[in-house]
């Protein structure tokens, strides 16, 4: 960015105030902001006029009040696509490491530092193989991590919005269910792969996760919000649930000490929101955020525009 525009960056990576976000401002057209920058309305409202674009370094805006912007005529963009491909591998992988309890038996080692040999009742996991595969959303990440699990030998299931053409569904062996909580009676792992909106916060809810089997694992790679993470915490403390795989949880103040004990516990498996973390996958996105940006600037419709789910005419909204 910095041999195309005048750039000013937060060297530091520390997460940024509403006023230290503001005073960074002054004179500039841009801000390029990431999940943990809050931009409400309160803060849109104070935005210098020179601001015109709000582009996000990642493909989830809901930090971002969409509304806000649209009113104020600031255009904001994100970078999809490019996190596809290393998102659905650390779904995969969860998937893989909770039943066969990969964590489980690292940590076994590093703790006993000794280890008796091998054993025919040792670390006894679960197969994936004829298991069911529950997928919510199967736009690209959730088509994507379709196809790693059919080469494991999982059957696939989703639910979506709009049903996939028989081109993707086919040769995944696809089954659309149109009922959410239909599916979830009938498969052994649910994996969340929608975006976070007013639809589907919660999706998971308390009562759709009572639907669940009691062998049945969680995986959520996408939002904390998708999921009721009280309710989640709770059936897998009385095992009403097997267990649950999270890149993505609450975090405020911190992470639930509820959640860690279980995580102690080896009945739930915590990354670090890392499934966009790869050296390709942040080249990728800041070289879409210099695109929206250039594009933008030079008078056009940038190409990765998010608009609010329901905007209205901008004077009808001043």
């Amino acid at each position: 960015m910095a041999t195309l525009f005048e750039t000013d960056v937060n060297e530091g990576d520390a997460t940024l105030t509403g006023e230290d976000i503001l005073d960074g401002l002054a004179g500039k057209d841009v801000l390029v902001s990431t999940i943990t920058d809050r931009i409400d309305a309160a803060l849109i409202a104070r935005l210098p006029k020179s601001v015109r674009l709000i582009a996000q370094f990642g493909n989830g805006v809901d930090n971002i009040d969409l509304e806000a912007a649209w009113a104020a005529g600031v255009t904001v963009t994100n970078t999809p696509s490019v996190l596809t491909e290393d998102t659905a591998d650390m779904a995969m992988a969860l998937m893989l490491a909770l039943p066969r309890r990969l964590v489980e038996g690292t940590q076994m080692l590093l703790r006993d530092r000794a280890w008796a040999g091998w054993s025919p009742t040792s670390m006894l996991g679960h197969r994936l193989r004829g298991k069911a595969l529950g997928i919510v959303g199967m736009g690209r990440i959730g088509t994507a991590v379709a196809q790693r699990a059919r080469a494991f030998g999982l059957a696939i299931h989703y639910y979506s919005r709009n049903r996939r053409p028989p081109g993707v569904e086919e040769p995944l062996g696809a089954t659309y269910w149109h009922d959410l909580d239909a599916m979830l009676e009938a498969v052994d792992i649910v994996s969340l792969h929608t975006p976070l909106t007013r639809d589907t916060q919660n999706i998971l809810s308390a009562a759709r996760l009572n639907r669940l089997k009691s062998s049945a694992y969680v995986v959520n790679v996408s939002r904390p919000e998708l999921v009721d993470e009280p309710a989640l915490i709770a059936g897998i403390e009385t095992g009403r649930l097997a267990g649950a795989a999270l890149d993505v949880f609450e975090n405020k103040p911190g992470i639930n000490p509820r959640l860690l004990a279980l995580a102690e516990a080896n009945k739930v498996v915590l990354t670090a929101h890392m499934a966009s973390a790869t050296m390709e996958a942040r080249i990728e996105m800041g070289e879409v955020v210099i695109v929206n940006i250039r594009t933008f600037m030079d008078g056009h419709q940038p190409p990765h525009r998010i608009l609010p789910e329901t905007p209205l005419p901008r004077a009808l909204r001043a």
